[in-house]
């Protein structure tokens, strides 16, 4: 059979376990801390592309217009032409 423990091992094992989790407790904050700075990261990405698409979105939007301008001017000059000749 086994002897029972004096209480002073008992309690140098507690705070050797108590150390353990101590020590597991720091090492799990440390990377929850480092995940949210990720995350912080990927949300600032994604707010300067989100800013730079409508900055794209909004430069773009003549382009269709001056290409409808440019096409319906060509055709005019091309039914002067004819209408000319």
């Amino acid at each position: 059979m086994t002897q029972p423990s004096r209480p002073e091992s008992v309690a140098v094992e507690l705070e050797k376990l108590r150390g353990t989790m101590a020590a597991g407790f720091a090492r799990v904050d440390g990377s929850l801390a480092l995940l949210v700075q990720r995350g912080d990261q990927t949300d600032q990405q994604l707010t300067d592309h989100d800013q730079r698409l409508d900055a794209l979105e909004r430069s773009r939007w003549p382009l269709p217009s001056v290409a409808a301008l440019v096409g319906a001017l060509g055709l005019t000059l091309s039914l002067w032409q004819f209408a000319t000749k």
